[in-house]
């Protein structure tokens, strides 16, 4: 029998994320946390131990922080998920919400950076392109930069000198360009890389005066870091000698950097000395670090999570560091790597196992959005539902996957989906062949860019999956296009190497809808109302050829956007896809 009460406590258990402070008050942070049953934003008051909700909306609130003062807290107000809003305040110690910028209208947002002046640099995304904002106190807002191509605000320094935005003026956002402004929009410097090699801004050194920009490169196939001075006009390219892909933050005195190295979907953390170039590494426990960052007295604060064990925030001084009130998440199973020879080089994909029966399981192939992310080694209640279920869980890092440098991530493009198909066949079967999979209970599943790989695999590959589970997906392309938020046809533009009236034929051969008529799997279609990314018209536009076909599906529709904030819809729409599968799998 499954613990129902067992795998639901996971989604339940409440969460907070790494606490974020005010540069000029360390002592007041903020936090998202599920406590109540939904996302919100939470304010800490480090010296007094006391915590307050800021946010509390039907659908929750994903977007908050703390301005560098710590007077404010900043928060984005959408409607019911549909990303597109105005950001408004609230005093640290509570009181009336109020516009942040009364003078901008709703957009979708675009970064976001302020000073301890009170000056706010404000990026917004409408119909009419990308624009950047220079909001001062009791001033009209003044537009700093606009373009039709996308561009966002990338950081401020710490004397509010200097602006960093980052932009694709030359056509291509995947590889996005820096220009450096001042706030009378003069510009100081542009750094490009040239075709297909991005620049990515990760913050100005935090002490006045001082110009310096982190940002994370691509030169040698992979993300690297840099060190730029667009006053000085120098660069310099930080050689760390570590495997894989690393990030990195500042330490509050700009003497050193807090790297994230990722490699082989597992992280670690390391101290780089930028005067003698030292690196020390930072003692934590095999897994993922969701994020990090470097106190004022030094130690550094992390969020920590692997497959088998929930997430915890912890300090280098051993202490956990905040923790929500509650029953902490039951554990899972661990991960294991499987390495799977692909048509494009060697696949890694994460196993997950049931504790119970034995082999060949039910498996379920569950595909990673984005496709610019990755799976890793995490704890996702998503896959232990499943494992408690019975079922084995496969993850693949197909080619489009970060964490494998750039060629491997930049490999879809112009021939989008069908790429990443390649890769999943090849591991499925691999995963069939090994003995690990039974080839007749085989569930394709994903959500967002994983909902549309898993349409577009049960039209490609209709012979090879039994059940189809699909979320939030891109289901009719062209109709995707001419709907979602203007930064995502930006997006698309650089994937498929220009629009659908441009470079028809590959819009076609990459939409789920072309392959519809081929379909044979069962399909569990879950769509929000509201979603600005994968719109509800082109999943109508799929589900009604599907209907006209007479092909079995089943549609649920939620009142959100893409995916929902709060915990109970989460777990009904889980139940939903456990019942739909076993169903058609004759488990039920």
């Amino acid at each position: 029998m499954v613990d129902e009460e067992r795998w639901k406590a996971r989604f339940r258990a409440a969460r907070v994320s790494l606490p974020r402070w005010a540069h000029d008050a360390p002592h007041r942070s903020v936090y998202r946390s599920n406590v109540t049953g939904t996302w919100e934003i939470y304010t800490w008051d480090r010296t007094s131990g006391e915590r307050r909700q800021v946010t509390d909306r039907p659908n929750g609130t994903s977007m908050g922080g703390i301005d560098p003062t710590g007077e404010w807290i900043w928060w984005f107000a959408d409607t019911d998920g549909d990303e597109f809003g105005v950001w408004m305040r609230q005093p640290f110690g509570g009181g009336p919400d109020e516009p942040a910028v009364p003078g901008l209208a709703p957009a979708y947002p675009s970064g976001l950076a302020c000073g301890s002046s009170g000056l706010a640099v404000v990026g917004r995304s409408t119909d009419d392109g990308h624009t950047v904002h220079l909001c001062r106190p009791g001033a009209e807002p003044e537009v700093l930069y606009h373009h039709a191509e996308e561009a966002y605000v990338a950081a401020l320094s710490r004397d509010e000198t200097l602006i960093a935005i980052g932009h694709s003026e030359h056509g291509d956002s995947r590889h996005m360009a820096l220009r450096v402004v001042r706030p009378d929009g003069s510009t100081v410097a542009d750094l490009w890389d040239g075709e297909g090699k991005g620049v990515y801004a990760s913050g100005f050194a935090p002490v006045a005066g001082d110009s310096r920009l982190l940002v994370n490169h691509e030169r040698r196939g992979r993300p690297e870091l840099l060190i730029w001075d667009p006053i000085a006009g120098t660069e310099t390219e930080l050689e760390l000698d570590l495997p894989g892909e690393v990030d990195a933050d500042w330490f509050p005195d700009g003497s050193a950097l807090l790297v994230v190295h990722s490699h082989h979907a597992r992280d670690e953390l390391y101290r780089y000395d930028l005067a003698d170039g030292a690196l020390h590494r930072i003692d934590t426990p095999r897994g993922v670090i969701g994020a990090a960052a470097a106190r004022p007295d030094g130690t550094v604060e992390y969020a920590w999570n692997s497959a088998a064990e929930p997430p915890v925030i912890r300090s280098t001084t051993g202490a956990v560091v905040l923790t929500a009130e509650g029953d902490p998440a039951p554990p899972s199973v661990p991960v294991e790597d499987a390495w799977v020879e692909g048509p494009g080089g060697r696949i890694h994909a994460l196993i997950s196992r049931p504790e119970t029966g034995t082999a060949p399981y039910p498996t379920i192939f569950e595909i990673h959005g984005g496709p610019t992310a990755q799976d890793d080694d995490s704890f996702s209640p998503d896959v232990a539902a499943w494992v408690d279920h019975g079922f084995a869980v496969v993850r693949v890092n197909y080619r489009g996957s970060t964490g494998y440098g750039t060629a491997w991530r930049d490999a879809i493009e112009h021939r989008v989906g069908l790429t990443e198909l390649e890769d999943i066949k090849a591991v499925r079967d691999w995963a069939v062949e090994s003995g690990l999979a039974d080839p007749d209970r085989l569930v394709l599943s994903g959500g967002s860019w994983g909902g549309f790989l898993t349409l577009l695999g049960l039209g490609t590959q209709p012979d090879d999956w039994a059940v189809g589970l699909a979320a939030v997906p891109v289901a009719d392309y062209v109709a995707a296009y001419e709907d979602e938020m203007e930064a995502l046809k930006a997006f698309d533009r650089a994937l498929f190497g220009g629009s659908p009236e441009e470079v028809p034929d590959r819009y076609r051969l990459s939409s789920p809808i072309t392959y519809v008529d081929r379909v044979k799997a069962p399909v569990l279609i879950l769509a929000g109302e509201n979603d600005p990314r994968c719109p509800i018209r082109q999943i109508d536009n799929y589900i009604a050829r599907l209907s006209a076909l007479g092909k079995p599906h089943r549609v649920y529709r939620y009142d959100a956007g893409h995916g929902s904030l709060v915990v109970e819809e989460r777990i009904r729409q889980k139940e939903i896809e456990l019942a739909f599968a076993r169903e058609h799998l004759g488990l039920a």
